[in-house]
């Protein structure tokens, strides 16, 4: 399944906050999830494997999306599969894994506009607001409009934006820990 996306993600530190005004906009509550994300390292875009305890939110995907912050739109492509495992194996066997990204992630979706209250290991709270087009009618504009409506709504700082996947954001961190421990040998 191909789809595009106006995404943001942004540190929070309050999610509790957020998903009070969340309730109160009466969002749909898909559940509590618990992820595994295996980055593999490729020549273009980002190739993930997840592996979620709620069905919809597991697969194969690849995405391309620029590195700025604010709203961003991604090229997504997800392949499902009842055999993951199977899946698994030939990716391990077929490419390096670059990093492993674990998180708890609270899902809330109005309408188009999805919400992920994440926590990600060793990196923090963070929340994802992805505006979705999956049958292509809405367009990039209606799209960014609706991603700039909740940043304002759920009054997420500009300041708290994030231009990078977990994925890089996790290999920054563990890139500056290497040059501290560099440094104080």
């Amino acid at each position: 399944m191909k789809r595009g996306n106006i995404e943001i993600k942004a540190k929070c530190p309050n999610l509790i906050r957020i998903q009070e005004i969340l309730q109160a906009r009466s969002a749909t509550f898909m559940g509590v999830d618990y992820q595994i994300d295996t980055y593999f390292k490729t020549s273009k875009g980002k190739l993930k494997l997840r592996e979620a305890i709620l069905p919809f939110e597991d697969g194969l995907m690849h995405y391309e999306r620029g590195d700025k912050h604010g709203p961003k739109f991604s090229d997504i492509t997800v392949f499902q599969t009842p055999n993951q495992d199977v899946l698994k194996q030939i990716l391990l066997k077929s490419f390096d894994v670059q990093n492993i990204i674990q998180k708890k992630r609270v899902l809330f979706v109005i309408d188009n506009v999805r919400f992920h209250l994440d926590s990600v290991v060793n990196l923090g709270d963070f929340i994802e607001i992805e505006a979705q087009d999956t049958d292509g009618l809405l367009g990039k504009n209606v799209l960014r409009k609706q991603c700039n409506y909740y940043m304002t709504l759920l009054k997420i700082n500009k300041n708290d934006l994030i231009a990078h996947s977990y994925s890089d954001l996790l290999l920054n961190n563990e890139k500056s820990k290497h040059r501290k421990n560099k440094k104080n040998k």
